[in-house]
């Protein structure tokens, strides 16, 4: 049961006239799909609650330098560039001024030779020794890692703080949208034919994709061609992957800790299960909110991680 937001207007400012009609409102309020999903959904606009917005719309609306159907850029009949600034587009700020602040004033201390003192100073060495120790250097090597740990580092922070400000209500998760981790996956494509083309030559690096093998000249003209094609389509089916994978596991868990929720105006239908069936759901959705917790730092690890073995694969082909 899906109800319209006049209904909804009209249960909540007293127009109900019994706790069903109420809470028929409120379960159609949470279970609606733009409600549900709207967390990992861009928009020019931030969802708070009413008491805080203006109007008691229930959105804070983003500023913008253009008008609402203004274009920088088409291409036909294709929107190239809008030219509209988005919460998405904020969070990322956020998340590059957070990082850039807090690796500025560790590099600081690092450059003037202070002892590690402090836990949020040793919670950030010790997260970039990680990464320099446990991923760039086994999946790239120890000669040219160093190389390639500014870029691992970056990723992965960025992708992490990205995550955890997911986790904050009411903003958003930037990472749950798939033109965010697309981005991501990209400027690792990138990075990784850019450093295969740089060690090998563009016609090494070419070459390189297929692997080698002692054929006859008869069976070599056959398969190789073939086999290239084949290995250059993984190459892009690799990159493309690490896109979706980060955007499934942040979509799916958001989305699964907003039925949870939404779980409550279902349970608002009847006063008796209203009463038992609210605490177990909000243990279930803090117990998913620190499972939540954990597949932040997982997936920019993961992501990370697979970022080095692309390019340790790129300039150390087989």
């Amino acid at each position: 049961m899906i109800l319209d937001d006049s209904a909804v207007e009209s249960a909540a400012s007293g127009g109900a006239t019994s706790f069903a009609d109420r809470a028929a409102a409120a379960m159609g309020h949470y279970l609606e799909t733009n409600h549900l999903i709207h967390h990992v959904q861009d928009a020019t606009y931030f969802e708070a609650p009413k008491f805080l917005t203006p109007g008691s719309s229930g959105q804070i609306p983003i500023p913008q330098i253009v008008g609402e159907h203004s274009h920088l850029l088409k291409w036909g009949e294709t929107v190239v560039l809008s030219g509209r600034i988005t919460k998405f587009m904020i969070l990322e700020v956020v998340a590059a001024l957070l990082v850039i602040a807090a690796f500025i004033w560790l590099a600081k201390k690092v450059r003037g030779g202070e002892k590690p003192r402090g836990r949020i100073w040793n919670l950030l060495e010790a997260m970039v020794v990680f990464v320099r120790d446990n991923i760039a250097r086994p999946s790239i090597g120890e000669h040219d890692a160093h190389r390639f740990v500014p870029f691992l580092l970056t990723l992965f922070f960025f992708i992490l703080v990205l995550n955890l400000l997911g986790m904050i209500p009411f903003l958003g998760s930037a990472t749950g949208a798939i033109a965010v981790t697309a981005v991501f996956a990209v400027s690792t494509f990138l990075v990784v034919v850019g450093s295969g083309v740089k060690r090998l030559g563009l016609v090494g690096f070419a070459k390189a994709q297929v692997p080698h093998m002692e054929l006859q000249p008869w069976m070599a003209v056959a398969l190789i061609p073939g086999l290239w094609v084949l290995e250059v389509f993984g190459l892009l089916v690799k990159h493309f992957v690490l896109s979706i994978r980060l955007f499934a596991n942040m979509f799916a868990g958001h989305l699964v800790l907003a039925v949870f929720i939404g779980l409550i105006g279902v349970a608002a239908t009847s006063t008796l299960l209203f009463t038992f069936a609210t605490p177990m759901i909000v243990l279930a959705a803090i117990a998913l909110s620190m499972l939540e917790l954990f597949v932040a730092f997982l997936q920019a690890y993961v992501f990370t991680c697979l970022a080095a073995l692309f390019i340790g694969a790129a300039i150390h082909p087989h």
